[in-house]
């Protein structure tokens, strides 16, 4: 396996396996597993695409695994808690396990947004997504309602 390679070469996939009709605003976000690509297991590398308009995902936090953004290119605005803010290349932000505190990257400037984001790959993750009934479940077995119903 080659140590290096031009991350283009990399194939870019989109959609999500958000049900309806949650997945309405993420269904055209892009990326590539750069770090599957490599055969990396103990992080996850992407870099994520973002046409005007798209999402990255819904507004979520993870209980057991770190995550980690860097924007590349365009303006994304990132939402949290404490409300949005506009980010720029070059800057980065970082999420915690375990802090409820749900996030996203929305694409709502007129251009393209790149943005790396490195997590942890824990098999007991899970959480929830802080604007909509619906919890993801360990071991990226799916998504539920919060009481525990299935969609």
């Amino acid at each position: 396996m080659p140590f290096a390679k031009p991350y283009r070469s990399i194939s870019e996939v989109s959609g999500t396996r958000y049900p309806p009709p949650h997945d309405e605003p993420v269904k055209r976000r892009a990326w590539r597993a750069l770090g599957d690509a490599f055969g990396l297991t103990q992080f996850g590398v992407n870099l994520v695409r973002l046409e005007p308009g798209v999402w990255s995902s819904q507004r979520h936090w993870h209980a057991k695994e770190d995550e980690f953004v860097y924007v590349v290119s365009g303006h994304p605005t990132l939402v949290t808690d404490a409300g949005e803010e506009r980010l720029s290349p070059g800057d980065c932000a970082g999420f915690p396990a375990g802090v409820k505190d749900g996030h996203h990257l929305k694409n709502d400037s007129d251009g393209m947004v790149e943005f790396l984001v490195v997590g942890s790959r824990i098999a007991e993750d899970h959480g929830a997504y802080s604007d909509i009934d619906m919890v993801f479940l360990p071991g990226r077995g799916g998504y539920t309602r919060k009481d525990g119903t299935s969609f």
